[in-house]
């Protein structure tokens, strides 16, 4: 029996929005799992969209930033999308991090103590109907504990695939083996037959996640300490140039995917194997462009 298809990101870019909706509707056919919504360009008006383009595929912001709008009126959109769309949408939320911070000209407090407070405080808008699923975005143990304390599921982003059944080990019992407790993790994917070609576009992407402190201190966690030490003395000296040579062939095998179509297609059946329920594909390509990604994870996972 074949494996069932993992999760896909996608965007509305500008100019692009109305096509996108075609797109998701041909991911819906091909019969993925979930459509996810990255935080930039307004994910929350394009799940909106979706769940009228859209008739059977579940999807999800991944993430909403809590510090966007006002817990209110998060409530309200979600529980407007939950309903017009049968219940398909997740409400997938998360601190973010500092760059998005100061866009958003904020000043957030303490990551653990401020989504629960904002999860208390969403489900306490119980007389506008139902209220979509919440699933926290979780990289180090105790967001993770906390999803499993107060939410309906957790997505990791950049996940490493060797350190995640001690993740998921912070879980209680009944949620890790709850089919209905969402585990997803998001997975930055280069489908290419060149392996080095693939590899320089994932080191390239993944550099800005290494600027992070947090990513850092997760995937030192996870094994990565001399790498990460590395990455941190050459930001330290303002060689910023360096950052990627430090994302080491060992560290992109077990945080992303790249290569041939069948590789790509194992890998994510070793991610399963890992714990994640639902991995989802952040397809990237050579060429910058979602649509040529797009395609070749279509190709990828082809009947």
């Amino acid at each position: 029996m074949p494996s069932p298809l993992p999760a896909l990101n996608l965007i509305a870019t500008p100019g692009r929005r109305r096509a996108t909706l075609d797109v998701a509707r041909e991911i819906e056919r091909r019969g993925f799992a979930q459509i996810q919504v990255s935080s930039s360009l307004a994910n929350m008006a394009q799940c909106t969209g979706l769940a009228f383009a859209t008739e059977r595929i579940s999807f999800a912001t991944a993430i909403a930033p809590i510090y966007a709008q006002t817990v209110e009126e998060f409530a309200h959109s979600a529980a407007y999308i939950h309903e017009i769309s049968g219940g398909r949408f997740q409400f997938g939320i998360g601190v973010a991090h500092g760059p998005s911070h100061v866009r958003m000209g904020v000043t957030p407090g303490k990551p653990l103590a401020d989504i629960r407070a904002f999860v208390a405080k969403f489900k306490s808008h119980d007389t506008i109907g139902g209220l979509p699923p919440v699933i926290l975005a979780a990289l180090r143990k105790r967001m993770v504990a906390l999803a499993g304390e107060i939410g309906d599921g957790l997505v990791f982003s950049g996940g490493s695939r060797s350190h995640m059944a001690e993740s998921l080990a912070v879980l209680p019992p009944d949620k890790r083996n709850d089919a209905n407790f969402f585990i997803g993790n998001r997975i930055r994917t280069c489908i290419c037959d060149d392996a080095v070609e693939a590899r320089a576009v994932l080191r390239q992407t993944m550099r800005h996640y290494a600027d992070l402190p947090y990513y850092r201190n997760y995937w030192k966690e996870a094994g990565y300490v001399e790498e990460m030490n590395a990455i941190e003395a050459a930001l330290a000296a303002g060689r910023v140039d360096e950052v990627p040579r430090y994302l080491t062939d060992r560290w992109l095998a077990d945080v992303t995917l790249f290569g041939p179509a069948a590789k790509v297609r194992d890998g994510i059946d070793a991610w399963r194997e890992a714990g994640i329920r639902t991995p989802v594909i952040v397809p990237l390509s050579a060429d910058g462009d979602q649509n040529t990604a797009l395609a070749q994870a279509f190709a990828a996972f082809a009947d």
